[in-house]
């Protein structure tokens, strides 16, 4: 009896949630043609922004509505004038979809549902899943541990399906894709969006197999993005990842504008090149060619054929924090947002992996905490999405997050990589690097003089900086009484490990 109850009311959300988005497809729709090409945007978005504050009900934070009103309501403001750009230069179908399947699905309905699952399962639910079709790729970067893979992996298109579907379920609509070079998996990956036209797919390319005719797919589906690989200029660009890759990506980046799709970037920045990729006149070129937005990724030393000399120096990392904060100040006029996976901790809580926002899954269904951490406990061929988020890894890393209360070393490996050790060696968790074995005392010796060099220089910098603490944070709740406390000294880092053992073994023991 219980089982039909439960399956009536399932029945019952899913109803709902299909009348609810074919009333959001149709504001979609309209809004997009009400934004695009009018130079007078600011009362749609306030009728977004009141769409979205019904939606959200009680649990909208009044003091933040209020905060993005005043900011829509002034047409000077810098980035209302750069959303307007964007929506300017999109194709009217491509920023539909993009406002319904990530605008509703993903910050709006998807937001709820994982906010609620996390209640339900006491584990982490990711807002997105990365996941990589292939292990195959095209060329060969210095550093990177994917070229040297081969063409040994591929999720097939049902494993992806997989994927996609019990994420879904979970609330996840926003699915990113590496690799390998994803776009070798082209026809797989256009079919998945078509089926899974309610998601949002970006895939992190090196450029070379976007063509006219993929472009047309992606305008016509709607819901698919690029993050393009690039390392600013065609030197500093073509020494790491090739000759020719730069001329590759300039071709793309003209593609895409042409066709109205919107993109980012995709840098990883290096001891070699961090000069090249914080410059300003690299970001003001990177907006003209029509990015308007990018992740920045520290270089990590990950796998056998690192090189821990393109490690950024402290000092290398300090200006690139102030780079990337200039670049978002109101003081700068540059067309295009700026994203630091390592230095952007306080703005998402520190550590994201380990499904908290984000998981990976590699081109063998290995499921990861984070793409740079190559380490498993379980598959996608033999457990769902959420048995892989209970599994005894990612549920250390649920225990464990945050890492560090200084945001600016939120990482279990780069910066705290002993964390790293003990949640391996205690969950058993086995490598998983596919170019050859690495295990997890190679990896942290690689870390450990760069972390102990890195600390007094992010204590330094936090303790100057002022911050806030976030409405929502996804820690436990021994970690959120932690984390309003003072900040860690010796005695604190030894009682989170004891902290985290101790939660491993109960995880371990429940199954």
């Amino acid at each position: 009896m219980a089982g039909i109850t439960e399956g009536l009311k399932q029945a019952k959300q899913g109803v709902q949630h299909a009348a609810e988005r074919a009333a959001f497809s149709l504001i979609a729709e309209k809004l997009a043609k009400e934004l695009h090409g009018n130079p007078n945007k600011t009362e749609t978005y306030l009728k977004i922004l009141d769409q979205a504050e019904k939606f959200y009900g009680k649990s909208a934070t009044p003091e933040i509505l209020e905060k993005v009103r005043a900011y829509l309501s002034d047409p000077e403001n810098r980035w209302v004038k750069y959303i307007g750009k964007i929506i300017d230069e999109t194709d009217p179908n491509y920023a539909k979809m993009m406002l319904l399947n990530l605008g509703y699905e993903s910050f709006l309905n998807g937001t709820k549902t994982i906010r609620k699952n996390r209640e339900i399962y006491h584990c982490n639910i990711p807002w997105l899943i990365l996941f990589d079709p292939t292990s195959a790729c095209n060329m060969h970067c210095v550093g990177c541990w994917s070229g040297t893979y081969g063409h040994k992996n591929n999720l097939s298109f049902e494993d992806m399906d997989k994927i996609v579907t019990e994420g879904k379920a979970l609330g996840a609509h926003l699915y990113m894709m590496t690799g390998g070079e994803p776009m070798v998996r082209k026809k797989d990956i256009l079919r998945l969006c078509e089926k899974h036209n309610d998601c949002f797919f970006a895939a992190y390319t090196n450029s070379t197999l976007i063509d006219e005719e993929l472009c047309k797919e992606v305008v016509r589906l709607g819901n698919l993005s690029f993050f393009l690989s690039i390392e600013g200029t065609p030197e500093t660009n073509d020494a790491r990842r090739g000759s020719g890759h730069y001329d590759a990506v300039m071709k793309a980046m003209d593609l895409l504008k042409k066709y109205g799709i919107v993109f980012g970037t995709s840098i990883c920045y290096t001891s070699a090149n961090i000069d090249a990729v914080s410059s300003e006149e690299f970001l003001r070129f990177i907006s003209s060619k029509g990015a308007r937005y990018g992740f920045y990724f520290h270089y990590m030393p990950v796998g056998n054929n690192a090189v821990p000399e393109l490690m950024p120096t402290p000092e290398q990392r300090k200006k690139m924090i102030e780079r990337i904060r200039y670049f978002r100040s109101p003081e700068c006029d540059i067309e295009f947002y700026p994203m630091d996976f390592q230095n952007d901790g306080e703005f998402v809580g520190g550590c994201i992996a380990g499904g908290r926002n984000y998981f990976h899954i590699n081109s063998s269904g290995d499921a990861e905490p984070c793409v740079f951490i190559h380490f498993s406990n379980t598959n996608i061929h033999e457990n769902s999405i959420l048995e892989m988020l209970q599994s005894p890894l990612f549920m250390a890393y649920h225990e464990g997050q945050p890492f560090n209360r200084n945001h600016l070393r939120p990482c279990p490996m780069l910066e705290n990589p002993e964390l790293l050790k003990e949640m391996v060696d205690v969950t058993g968790a086995h490598q998983t690097n596919e170019e050859s074995p690495e295990e997890v005392d190679h990896l942290i010796a690689k870390a450990k003089p760069y972390a102990e060099a890195w600390a007094p220089v992010a204590e330094e910098i936090w303790a100057e900086q002022k911050h806030r603490k976030p409405t929502y944070e996804n820690y436990t709740e021994k970690k959120r009484e932690d984390a309003s406390s003072a900040a860690f000294d010796g005695a604190g880092e030894q009682a989170l490990k004891e902290d985290l053992a101790a939660a491993i073994e109960n995880s371990k023991a429940a199954g």
